[in-house]
């Protein structure tokens, strides 16, 4: 039965006309191309292209059933995730310290909804987070980045930022390896930005959900310089190949279990308790073992050798990119190429990522859907279209020096 006309203006106004997530949307078009019989090279989606660890697996086929009690947030996981981070990272967290979501991306709106202070978000960042806080009705101060600096936060910026409103509290996402670039931090970089978070007394959340897809698996977090003002997001999706698992996990310090427990009474009212039986199987994951090692050792080694090529031949095409290192993406700017892009009417992101899909079948997104500004001819790569576990069990059978084929 159609809608009465009007109705709409019955939406609540933080949602009206708020497009689906671009990721997606580009995944949506993308599959609606192909089933009308177009050769699409699927560029668009940031998912891991890996299948989940067996051993993972088994640990959900075994509590497929013997898991069925609705429980807020098992501990063990908690233990294990708490272990998890305390060997790849040498922080110290307690198990009560780990709170378990339906993926980091529901832990992320929860604590918007919950922490009244001005988010703060580089750009370009993770299309989601800017749309949650729009959602809520939360204030959002973008912090420019550029180029030449890798599109990364510098403790200068921040501090430009903070000083202008010194007493306002604030929430920065800081995510590296970052989604959509692939560069992360140095030690020296975190530790600057972290006392300038430290002086004006910012929130830190450092969406770590690539951390384990680092290349050379050397993640620091910003939690080692500035523990007491940092919550630490990871989850399954992006390391362990389980995006529609859906599980995520926030680890807070001490001094931040106030807030934790905010975040825990709105979580009681809403979505109560991530899949018992996709806990127990990420317990599996998180303890690790030689299997884990593998499988992580394998995907960095593929992943690293992706980007590596495709940063060579990109560069030999006339972009100017550094190396990235992690994850599954790469941020392009064609503003060397301007000139003949608006000779051919191409003027922003949105065209250009327009042209190459119906012209080329290349699927990407727009720089514009990362916060960069409209007119900005950027755009994001995410190279994970093929065949993980045909990757992986090719890179198994080589030596561990040697590279995988081209």
């Amino acid at each position: 039965m159609p809608d009465k006309p009007g109705l709409t203006t019955h939406l609540n106004l933080n949602v009206r006309g708020l497009p689906i997530s671009a990721t997606l949307g580009i995944n949506e078009r993308s599959n609606q191309l192909i089933r009308e019989g177009k050769r699409i090279y699927k560029l668009g989606l940031g998912q891991s292209p890996f299948p989940v660890p067996e051993v993972v697996v088994n640990g959900l086929r075994i509590n497929a059933f013997r898991r069925t009690t609705c429980r807020f947030s098992d501990c063990r996981i908690a233990r294990r995730r708490r272990c998890a981070i305390t060997r790849t990272q040498g922080l110290n967290f307690a198990a009560e310290d780990v709170m378990i979501g339906p993926g980091s991306k529901e832990l992320m709106f929860i604590l918007q909804l919950v922490y009244y202070g001005e988010l703060v978000i580089p750009t370009p960042s993770w299309v989601s987070y800017a749309p949650q806080a729009h959602i809520i009705g939360r204030q959002i101060k973008w912090l420019d980045t550029d180029a030449k600096s890798h599109w990364k936060v510098t403790p200068e910026n921040l501090a430009k930022l903070c000083a202008s409103d010194p007493d306002r509290p604030r929430l920065i996402i800081l995510n590296y390896p970052s989604n959509p670039h692939g560069y992360t931090y140095s030690s020296a970089e975190l530790e600057a930005i972290a006392a300038v978070a430290r002086k004006y007394r910012m929130l830190v959340l450092a969406d770590e959900i690539y951390g384990e897809v680092h290349f050379l698996g050397e993640h620091t977090s910003i939690a080692q310089y500035y523990p007491e003002g940092t919550i630490v997001s990871s989850g399954l999706s992006k390391w362990c190949g389980a995006g529609g698992w859906r599980l995520g996990t926030f680890a807070f310090p001490a001094q931040l279990q106030w807030l934790k427990n905010a975040m825990a009474t709105a979580a009681s009212e809403t979505y109560t308790s991530t899949s018992a039986p996709i806990q127990y199987a990420a317990v599996k994951a998180f303890q690790g073992g030689a299997e884990i090692e593998e499988y992580l050792f394998q995907s960095r080694r593929v992943l690293s050798h992706l980007a590596h090529t495709l940063v060579a031949r990109l560069n030999q095409a006339g972009f100017d990119i550094a190396p990235t290192h992690g994850g599954f993406y790469l941020f392009l700017d064609f503003a060397a190429f301007g000139p003949a892009l608006g000779a051919a009417g191409i003027n922003n992101s949105i065209d250009l990522c327009e042209r190459l899909l119906t012209d080329t079948g290349v699927a990407l997104l727009p720089g514009v859907a990362f916060g960069r500004p409209s007119s900005e001819l950027t755009v994001r790569i995410a190279f994970v279209d093929f065949d993980g576990a045909r990757a992986l069990e090719a890179a198994g059978r080589l030596s561990p020096t040697e590279p995988p084929a081209r």
